[in-house]
């Protein structure tokens, strides 16, 4: 399903992916290494890196392999709403980063937002599921048909690349649509419940 405002929805997601350029420019520029301030697992000192670790990527190519992903299901996944996303997306990130500090390998920086398109990529697969939605499962058909590849990131692999972020951003974004379908299902309890309320329902 398409946002509600694609416009809107476009420029957000757009807007994020340069701030993911901006950044990468910085570090290139910058004396300092940015990407130290990424996750250093199950270190108080690296804690902080759960807020900065989805902005910074390990050189240009890091980030370019990233893009794609970010642009199309961070778009996708508001359709419901800008609102909404931001929510989810923070869900995404809390969670990702709390499973990559908990289980990580302890002398490696993570960083990177593959971590938020897994969790993305997941919400958009299994929101349909929760909320009983013919259009979003059409939707997560297509996407596993051309994205269900990228779900094998989940598992051990290539060392230089952080499955626990793939996995822990998964989890976030089923969580997250979990948690959505949940906020739906008690709005419309509600609106049945109240004499006069409108039969349609935002998110």
């Amino acid at each position: 399903m398409v946002p509600p405002k694609p416009l809107a929805a476009g420029i957000v997601a757009v807007s994020f992916t340069v701030v993911l350029y901006l950044v990468e420019l910085l570090d290139v520029l910058l004396p300092a290494d940015l990407d130290q301030g990424g996750i250093r697992a199950r270190s108080l000192s690296g804690l902080d890196g759960i807020a900065w670790a989805p902005v910074l990527h390990d050189g240009w190519s890091h980030l370019f392999a990233n893009t794609v992903p970010v642009l199309i299901f961070a778009f996708l996944a508001m359709a419901g709403g800008i609102g909404q996303w931001i929510a989810v997306t923070a869900t995404i990130w809390v969670v990702g980063g709390l499973g990559v500090w908990l289980t990580a390998a302890p002398d490696v920086v993570t960083v990177g937002a593959s971590g938020l398109a897994f969790g993305w990529l997941a919400f958009l697969l299994v929101r349909g599921l929760f909320n009983r939605s013919f259009g979003q499962l059409a939707v997560a058909a297509v996407l596993l048909f051309i994205w269900g590849g990228m779900l094998w990131g989940v598992l051990p692999g290539n060392p230089g690349i952080s499955w626990q972020g793939h996995l822990f951003g998964a989890l976030g974004g089923v969580f997250a649509a979990w948690l959505v379908a949940k906020s739906d299902n008690a709005r419309a309890r509600k609106a049945k419940g109240t004499p006069g309320a409108a039969g349609t329902l935002g998110a």
